[in-house]
């Protein structure tokens, strides 16, 4: 007998009203009984049907519900959703690089994925995803015949799931490089080493945005492999890509080469520092672009992402010159729009610049976000211009 979840009274607002997520202290009482990962039914505390999902009793989210009527997990609910996803990326014009399900947001939750040329990628955050990625690998071959499908489930969340960091070939052969198109540039995306799924997709329009301010000489702070650096660099002087690590600077050259750029040059070592340098050195720029890893990857952690958020952009409002242009980033969902523009206003008030807000933009629209579910909306994206 499968699961029947029945939650607390009134618990079950915020789920009819879209939010896939049940936590394990909102339920009252649990009848049946069936394996890890299973699909369970959920009711709310009178009894009424609310939906269906995978449940987890090693997880705080004991069900992340999926299924609002009397449809069933098999092939064919997958295919409809996985191709429904897509085409709502076709429609908006994406066509060679994107994240082709979100989620959540596409009603597949604790499934990621995206689309680089020919080879998909993709990430399994919960255990009731986990046990069905052979099936969705079916779907994707059935829908896209990809050259290859790779895991990039390297993820912290899913030890909360009680399963392993995992990254894995699924179906076919995938290259040491996949090469996209972004903006009408070219890139050479590492899907099996590069951050995230092997690229920050989500920032693909707000790169482009960028190069209206990117003139003289620009700083990129947190460069990964180039994005914002090769964006800038269609219309700046001098692109500086800082980064602590030495395979981004390197995948920074190779997708620099491979465009015919010979304005951009790297330079290896800690931002926090090498910010406080170019402070004390007196060094200015036209433009700095800040686009940091996420400082806090849980709640508990707020406080000292808000100091470090603080410290880059003081810091970097010190390094422009008058009339140039900071270009600030942050990818956590616990640092929230208001709290980011906060420090923002401190940051300028102890900066001791003139500082006007130009331009705030979020995560592109293949990220799309629920406005039932806060953990979706996550990216912000400030131009400010020190005047």
């Amino acid at each position: 007998m499968s699961y029947k979840i029945y939650l607390k009274k009134n618990e079950e607002k915020r789920i009819v009203g879209g939010h896939s997520w049940v936590y394990a202290n909102e339920v009252a009482k649990i009848e049946g009984k069936d394996k890890n990962g299973s699909l369970a039914e959920v009711y709310s505390y009178d009894g009424r049907f609310i939906g269906k999902g995978y449940v987890n009793h090693a997880s705080k989210i004991l069900v992340r519900i999926f299924i609002r009527g009397n449809e069933t997990d098999n092939e064919q609910l997958y295919l409809d959703r996985i191709k429904q996803a897509n085409n709502y990326r076709l429609k908006l014009g994406y066509n060679n690089c994107y994240r082709m399900v979100f989620a959540e947001a596409d009603n597949l939750p604790a499934l990621i994925i995206d689309r680089y040329g020919d080879v998909l990628v993709i990430q399994c955050l919960s255990l009731g995803i986990d046990l069905r990625k052979e099936m969705i690998c079916n779907c994707l071959v059935k829908l896209f015949s990809p050259n290859g499908i790779y895991e990039r489930s390297d993820v912290a969340v899913r030890k909360k799931e009680g399963l392993p960091e995992i990254k894995q070939v699924l179906y076919g052969k995938i290259p040491e490089y996949c090469r996209i198109e972004e903006n009408s540039l070219k890139m050479l995306v590492d899907v099996k080493n590069g951050q995230k799924t092997g690229y920050f997709l989500d920032q693909k329009e707000n790169r482009f945005t960028a190069r209206k301010y990117c003139y003289g000489n620009v700083l990129d702070c947190f460069c990964n492999s180039g994005g914002f650096s090769l964006n800038a660099a269609t219309v700046a002087d001098e692109v500086t890509a800082c980064d602590i690590s030495a395979l981004a600077l390197s995948n920074v050259q190779a997708n620099a080469e491979l465009n015919g750029f010979s304005n951009i040059k790297t330079l290896q070592g800690d931002v926090f520092e090498m910010l406080r340098s170019f402070k004390k050195q007196k060094k200015l720029f036209d433009t700095v672009i800040l686009d940091p890893p996420a400082f806090c990857k849980t709640a508990d952690e707020i406080k000292d992402a808000y100091r470090g958020y603080k410290d880059i952009n003081l810091t970097a409002m010190k390094i422009i010159k008058s009339g140039g242009f900071l270009i600030t980033c942050s990818c956590s969902h616990y640092m929230s729009a208001t709290l980011f523009e906060k420090m923002l206003i401190e940051a300028a008030r102890e900066s001791g610049r003139c500082i006007r807000s130009v331009e705030i933009k979020t995560q592109a629209p293949d990220h799309p976000s629920l406005l039932c579910a806060e953990e979706t909306q996550y990216l912000k994206f400030f131009v400010l211009q020190i005047i």
